[in-house]
């Protein structure tokens, strides 16, 4: 339950650092921020994920397996905290790369979905 709560609290700071890097766009510390809590609601996910697994039985558990090594959790937690600090250099990049996390996550994960559809 903290877990979630965990990550609940950092996707509820979402609206908050949206509506400021609306007011203020081209600004580093608003682009800056909302890394932050991306950064953070991504950490607070993989903690979550992680909790969910050692309830399920742990690693060697069917919902480990259909989550593998978790590479696009990964690739995400560096992609903020890179976005980060690219947000003092140029925030355009920083969007950028906001953009494609987002946008990887869109695609579904083939090991779940075969995993989901080998239960029926």
């Amino acid at each position: 339950m903290w877990a979630n709560l965990h990550l609940l609290f950092w996707l509820s700071l979402i609206p908050f650092v949206s509506g400021w890097i609306g007011e203020h766009p081209g600004q580093s510390w608003p682009t800056a921020f909302y890394g932050i809590v991306l950064l953070m609601a991504a950490i607070a996910y993989t903690i979550l994920q992680t909790c969910i697994v050692a309830t399920h039985g742990g690693k060697d558990s069917p919902l480990a397996s259909a989550l593998g090594s978790d590479l696009k959790g990964k690739i995400s937690i560096a992609c903020y905290a890179a976005a980060i600090a690219l947000a003092f250099i140029n925030q355009w990049i920083s969007a950028a790369l906001y953009v494609i996390v987002a946008l990887m996550w869109i695609i579904p994960d083939r090991r779940v979905l075969q995993s989901v559809q080998e239960g029926k």
